[in-house]
């Protein structure tokens, strides 16, 4: 797929949480939104960046759009938060399946309490548990980040990849 040169923009990259993110130029930002033909996300994106393509998803959160730089990327153009970084960006159609990491869901069905509340998420916010758990690379971190997970859910963590949880 081939990325435009209006695509191309450089943007200082900020946090949010543990998410490092930039925010996308408006200009560009309608063009993705027109392309994807919706204006609610999240929008499957194709990134370029330093001669290297990555998929990520454009995110609407908190009334702004967030286009998140994880950590291949970042090391990929040897940046960190604070940086400036220079990158284009493109609508991605290909559909991407997100099936849930055999462990997590095991792990789920295991506390009733962590089903139920799983359950009752808006399936954004499910998919970004699953999508977190299973771009995860080690045994160690899976194990670790699924306990964080059903600790969020079941209310003994307050936070897990940078969301609050809900207060009922």
């Amino acid at each position: 797929m081939k990325h435009p040169a209006e695509n191309r923009f450089t943007a200082t990259i900020k946090i949010i949480g543990i998410n490092p993110f930039v925010v996308v130029p408006e200009s560009i930002l309608k063009s993705i939104i027109e392309k994807a033909e919706r204006d609610k996300g999240p929008i499957p994106v194709q990134i370029k960046l330093y001669g290297l393509r990555f998929v990520q998803t454009l995110v609407l959160y908190g009334g702004d759009w967030r286009l998140y730089i994880n950590t291949p990327m970042l090391k990929a153009a040897r940046k960190r938060v604070g940086d400036e970084i220079t990158l284009s960006v493109i609508f991605d159609p290909i559909e991407r399946p997100n099936t849930i990491h055999p462990k997590l869901e095991a792990a789920i069905a295991a506390n009733a309490i962590a089903k139920v509340k799983f359950e009752e998420l808006a399936p954004s916010q499910q998919k970004e548990i699953i999508r977190y758990i299973n771009h995860l690379k080690t045994e160690d971190s899976i194990a670790r980040n699924i306990q964080r997970a059903i600790q969020f859910l079941t209310g003994e963590r307050e936070v897990f990849i940078g969301r609050e949880k809900s207060k009922e």
